[in-house]
């Protein structure tokens, strides 16, 4: 008989009675954090908010958590999370050394806990309105083919064909105290600094964002860049990821022992572009939102005909920035 997993959008089940990952009926008191507890040990994010996709809805770091079996925690969450902390302890040199299906697993753990919490605030607004609470068919497929990968934490699951994801490591000088976390859970992009280093993904992308950026990544493959470097690289893989028209696809086959997850590659035509046209004014409001610890504006990023400011790239000449140049605090 085929594998069998636990599809939470089938139905959109999502209660605490319910393990997040595997589907096993557990106890309403048992959990984990959606942020590891050695993370808000670390940055003292206990007590602090954080604000779900609504802009309205928060929590508590320490209370954002999602129902999980206790067999779960220790044979899948917690041996994942030592390794993880034992690389980031370490910094830039051993976090590139992480297996890419590890971070993106650890990454798919963060970014589906608060999707969780964004559905469950969703349906609480259904409720209030009186209203069916659903998702479209496109975020059921998409949400469906994600929590299906995660589960490779627990599941023999084998990937191959391009790769479902876009995921960069960039070294970068940042405050010890920094832990700048952002995540758009529609589009599943994540993005982190922290320690020495940043970390952008686009979650189930098929490699296409990455391939799109390809020029500017090996151009910052050997420096060490300045946060707001580093985060407006963030900003042009969310706004890549963004303007991509297609929707990832995979071949899913069934067996006895195990999962194969095959990606299909998005391809891009004359006729049927992959991205949409990339808009200096919108890109310029992404940009805003991730140089907030520096105070600049969408208003004094970018001003039509001018070109919006960068960091990264000269417009003059096309070069990088060296880090060293900007005097811009850490």
């Amino acid at each position: 008989m085929p594998i069998q997993l636990y599809n939470p959008f089938e139905n959109l089940n999502f209660n605490n009675e319910t393990c997040f990952l595997s589907g096993e009926n557990i106890d309403p008191e048992q959990n984990t954090t959606v942020f590891p507890r050695w993370i808000l040990d670390r940055y003292s994010l206990h007590d602090k908010k954080f604000t779900l996709m609504d802009q309205i809805t928060s929590f508590r770091y320490e209370d954002l958590k999602v129902p999980c079996s206790e067999n779960v925690i220790e044979k899948a969450i917690d041996p994942l999370e030592e390794e993880i902390k034992a690389a980031f302890d370490a910094g830039y040199e051993e976090v590139i050394k992480i297996p890419k299906l590890r971070l993106f697993q650890w990454m798919s753990k963060l970014v589906f806990g608060v999707l969780y919490h964004d559905l469950l605030a969703e349906r609480k607004r259904s409720e209030r309105r009186k209203t069916e609470f659903k998702l479209s068919p496109i975020l059921i497929k998409k949400f469906s083919h994600f929590h299906l990968m995660l589960q490779s934490l627990i599941a023999p699951i084998e990937f191959s064909g391009v790769k479902p994801w876009s995921i960069y490591i960039f070294k970068s000088k940042i405050s010890k105290d920094v832990f700048n976390y952002k995540d758009e859970p529609t589009n599943l992009n994540f993005s982190l600094s922290m320690q020495d280093f940043g970390i952008v993904a686009c979650l189930q992308d098929n490699g296409a964002v990455g391939k799109y950026q390809q020029e500017i990544i090996e151009k910052l493959s050997d420096k060490t860049l300045h946060p707001v470097q580093l985060e407006e690289i963030f900003a042009r893989f969310i706004y890549t990821n963004y303007l991509l028209k297609k929707h990832a696809d995979y071949n899913i086959k069934w067996e006895e022992e195990k999962i194969f997850v095959e990606s299909l590659p998005l391809i891009d035509t004359e006729n049927n572009p992959l991205f949409g046209k990339w808009d200096d004014d919108m890109f310029a409001q992404v940009l805003a939102d991730y140089w907030k610890p520096w105070g600049l504006t969408k208003n004094e990023i970018y001003q039509f005909p001018n070109s919006p400011v960068s960091f990264l790239v000269d417009e003059f000449n096309h070069q990088i920035i060296e880090p060293d140049s900007i005097t811009l605090p850490f």
